[in-house]
């Protein structure tokens, strides 16, 4: 299969830390036949991949002067202002005749919106792949989701993490005839259950609103006399850290408490294996802004543990309430402490849980698996001349 199609992804940066998913697409997709189109670049290229960065090819002399111009026409015509224009533009259409691309995978909808214009000239099938905020935070914006009504007829097809982010757009009037629900997926080759310690807690994530990593802190401070084998390992960075640390130093607990920073993936499966429990008390920002299907739940069910989590987004959707772990309501505290309660006083059925999460993740999250589907719809389209899909919007 990977030498029927040469694809072109699509990102905001190339390399981002933290964005697993993306750099995966772009090493495994069709077999790693890819090239970049990024905004920006991070100045790492370990995939050794042909790369295209916008605002590198814009900023010379005439495209910089006409700038002003080109910005208020574009958001006149296609409602969103960074669309390529002059000399950037002609450079993006020898880059992608050059290298033989056949379509184009836009990761984020809000990558999509700005390329279509230059992908139905060059007469390319775009592909969109809406993720979190993308169809959450940037639906409460009209000019984006007129941005986004002008471009749904121009797609080839849309991916979404979660059927809860395609319901979002269609409740704008937003859909396509050729929309898929394809989760990120995770390496449960590489994530997989080791020695668990019973009563140890593992949160990843950036502390950031949505993720409310205070929740989950407060949670175990609250219960951890009653629990003296528990522990709590949280892993990441963000706004919300520093005053995290400061709660957790203010316990007589805080010594069962650790705070990793950022570390790598092979650090964080070895903190998911020996793990029992992970927690995220994921909700909706003030902002708007929404998970999509959050990664870190797939590579801990992928490392067999229970999850304690909320009703958010697409999270329901695949973590069975009672036989994965427990989730609550958004915003829920004191449920989500009684959740963590029950799965710390029940280590034989938490341990189950853990057992029936690993089984899932096998099923569902293989990215192998799921990039399969990925790759066979990009290539039906192929196939069947649908350049570019007619209709979808509302």
């Amino acid at each position: 299969m990977s030498e029927e199609c040469r694809l072109c992804i699509a990102t905001g940066r190339y390399m981002r830390g933290g964005e697993t998913f993306v750099n995966r697409h772009i090493e495994h997709l069709f077999g790693g036949n890819s090239v970049v189109l990024c905004g920006r670049e991070t100045g790492e290229n370990r995939l050794r991949k042909p790369v295209f960065s916008r605002l590198k090819a814009a900023m010379n002399p005439h495209d910089l002067a006409t700038a002003p111009f080109h910005l208020w026409r574009n958001h006149r015509r296609y409602s969103a202002p960074f669309v390529p224009y002059g000399t950037g533009r002609a450079a993006l259409l020898q880059f992608l005749a050059d290298e033989g691309v056949d379509a184009i995978l836009a990761e984020f909808g809000s990558q999509a919106v700005s390329l279509w214009p230059v992908t139905h000239a060059a007469g390319l099938p775009l592909f969109a792949y809406f993720r979190g905020r993308d169809a959450s935070k940037y639906l409460r914006h009209p000019a984006r989701v007129e941005g986004y009504r002008r471009m749904m007829p121009n797609l080839a097809g849309v991916f979404a993490v979660s059927g809860f982010l395609l319901d979002n757009l269609a409740a704008h009037g937003l859909a396509h005839p050729n929309a898929h629900i394809v989760p990120s997926g995770t390496d449960v080759q590489f994530f997989q259950p080791g020695t668990k310690q019973s009563g140890r807690m593992v949160f990843v994530g950036r502390f950031v609103e949505k993720k409310a990593p205070r929740m989950a802190l407060d949670s175990f401070l609250q219960l951890a006399t009653r629990y003296p084998q528990a522990r709590l390992d949280m892993v990441g960075q963000g706004p919300e850290l520093a005053a995290c640390k400061a709660a957790a130093a203010k316990s007589p607990h805080a010594g069962r408490v650790t705070f990793h920073g950022q570390r790598s993936a092979q650090e964080i499966r070895t903190l998911l294996a020996e793990g029992d429990i992970f927690v995220l008390h994921a909700l909706t920002g003030r902002d708007g802004e929404t998970e999509g299907m959050p990664s870190a739940i797939q590579e801990a069910m992928a490392a067999g543990m229970a999850i304690l989590s909320t009703r958010h987004a697409g999270i329901p959707l695949v973590v069975c309430d009672g036989d994965h772990g427990v989730l609550c309501d958004e915003g829920d505290n004191a449920g989500f402490a009684a959740a963590m309660d029950t799965l710390l006083a029940n280590p034989a059925r938490t341990r189950a849980m853990g057992v029936a999460s690993r089984q899932s993740a096998e099923a569902l999250f293989d990215y192998r698996k799921l990039y399969a589907r990925v790759e066979r719809v990009i290539l039906d389209s192929l196939r069947d001349g649908k350049r570019i899909q007619g209709g979808g919007h509302g």
